[in-house]
């Protein structure tokens, strides 16, 4: 990576989701800068997601599919173009996945965006 990849990149949705499928893990990283981090997270209708709470802030896209989410003792539906915030060492949790889901993945870390 050069000067100018560290100052801006391009990332295309639907390139990153095939790249994740060929890799096959269900969570692969994109992107990891000092203050940021951002992934492709998938799991497919049925699944049990397993993750555990996390030291970073965290927000969530939905680009396909339906599930549930549980956080923090809340149960919310998500479906494409949900977005969803969940703080630093929050429980949560994807379940009763009715489509595989496809998730855009933030981690910030640092201090507030000025």
């Amino acid at each position: 990576m050069d000067a100018a990849d560290s100052l801006w990149r391009i990332f295309e949705a639907g390139k990153l989701i095939e790249q994740r499928k060929a890799l096959g893990p269900p969570y692969m990283e994109f992107l990891r800068v000092p203050s940021l981090s951002c992934g492709i997270y998938f799991l497919e209708a049925g699944a049990r997601d397993l993750q555990a709470p996390h030291d970073e802030d965290e927000v969530y896209f939905v680009l396909s599919g339906r599930a549930r989410v549980h956080v923090a003792g809340k149960v919310e539906d998500v479906q494409p173009g949900s977005i969803l915030y969940v703080g630093a060492t929050a429980e949560h949790s994807f379940f009763e996945i009715e489509e595989d889901i496809t998730l855009l993945v933030f981690f910030a870390s640092g201090g507030p965006a000025e």
